[in-house]
């Protein structure tokens, strides 16, 4: 099926360049209208019918499974990645002398939940060094999970402020063959590059959809391996977590008996607005091919890898290697400021993070020519 790119993003032709997919990502807008369709529903509710509620909920987590390669039953909907990674911190259980690994450098949302576990006395926590280059020294980490006391692993898939993309096969088999739990932060890689999650031996995975999937805020899922949705409770229970549920007819019988699935992992009422947003956007991003959309956004982020990489005054951070890196590409300029003005002025949205590095990411509304403008406008 032939997707009209243009039609769904108006703004994208004009002068401004987008290249902010990282930090929030903008609406087609089909799902804007789908928002608003929802948000009439929701002045006149008399209107809306459970159904209804009920079967978006259910495309939902049929559309996030389809990103992962995962199954819906192994999907739970939460408003964030911040959800996700607590449910795993949550529920996925650690001898006290184990410790938790993950890498310094890490997005806050992979970290405070596995400080909060080790200050409550649960498990120990630990943050392996970054090389000089800001990047993890991946060919250290074998020596440390071989050490015997690692119980869990928690990463970021692709770092948010390097663009660095962890192989998460190796990694996951390395987990899987030591009794680790491996868990990742995904919300800056689905969307831009394929994955397969029992194919990677994930244990847990979380991703927020306001960013590269190009969904609302307040919409996103969680993956949880199947037999650990048999064998793992939740630790907050929502009240459509019990077998059931859904037939509202029968829920003052109070039989606290899971689903067999990972919505035992929801906590009701879910933003029925945001996850039908979700699935606007999840069928665009389906129409135009998730194959399609990655091979765009790869092509672009290797346009501005080599363009960057041949400008003197900047200092590429995000590795050369396509299979080390997905959409975001980041680099060091002395004058960050003077910079950052200049992108500014020639109507280019990125981001600036710590240390003098400026970061883009470009996405399916994103053209070559534009990527040029952008080089132009960095080499002076």
């Amino acid at each position: 099926m032939s997707v009209d790119i243009a039609k769904e993003f108006p703004w994208s032709g004009n002068k401004l360049i987008y290249l902010n997919a990282a930090s929030t990502g903008p609406l087609p807008a089909r799902t804007a209208a789908e928002l608003a369709r929802w948000t009439r529903l929701r002045v006149e509710p008399w209107d809306i019918a459970l159904n209804e509620q009920l079967e978006t909920l259910a495309k939902a987590r049929k559309l996030c499974a389809g990103l992962i390669g995962a199954d819906a039953e192994e999907i739970a909907l939460t408003p964030n990645t911040s959800t996700g990674l607590n449910i795993a911190a949550q529920i996925l259980p650690i001898e006290r002398d184990k410790v938790i690994v993950g890498y310094d450098g890490d997005f806050p949302a992979n970290v405070y939940p596995w400080m909060a576990k080790a200050r409550r006395g649960e498990a120990r926590y630990e943050q392996m060094a970054l090389l000089p280059n800001g990047l993890p020294d991946w060919e250290a980490l074998p020596e440390r999970l071989n050490r015997g006391d690692v119980g869990i692993f928690a990463i970021s898939w692709v770092s948010f402020v390097t663009g660095d993309r962890a192989d998460l096969e190796t990694i996951g088999t390395m987990c899987r063959e030591r009794g680790i739990w491996f868990v990742v932060d995904a919300i800056q890689g689905v969307g831009t590059t394929p994955l397969d999650v029992h194919k990677c031996k994930i244990d847990i995975l979380s991703c927020g959809a306001q960013k590269w999937l190009l969904s609302p805020w307040g919409s996103g899922f969680c993956y949880v391996r199947q037999d650990l949705v048999q064998n793992l409770e939740p630790r907050t229970i929502g009240w459509l977590a019990v077998r059931g549920s859904e037939d509202f007819s029968h829920m003052l019988e109070y039989d606290l008996t899971y689903t067999d699935d990972a919505r035992r992992f929801e906590v009701a009422t879910i933003p029925y607005q945001d996850m039908a947003g979700m699935v606007s956007s999840l069928e665009f991003l389906a129409e135009v091919g998730l194959d399609v959309v990655s091979e765009k956004i790869h092509t672009l982020a290797g346009r501005l890898v080599s363009g960057i990489a041949n400008i003197s005054t900047l200092n590429l951070i995000t590795p050369f290697d396509p299979a080390r890196r997905a959409g975001i590409v980041c680099f060091k300029v002395d004058d960050v400021d003077a910079v950052s003005k200049r992108l500014d002025e020639g109507g280019v949205s990125h981001s600036v993070r710590a240390g003098g590095v400026l970061r883009v990411a470009p996405h399916i509304y994103n053209t070559e020519q534009e990527i040029d403008r952008v080089l132009a406008l960095l080499d002076g």
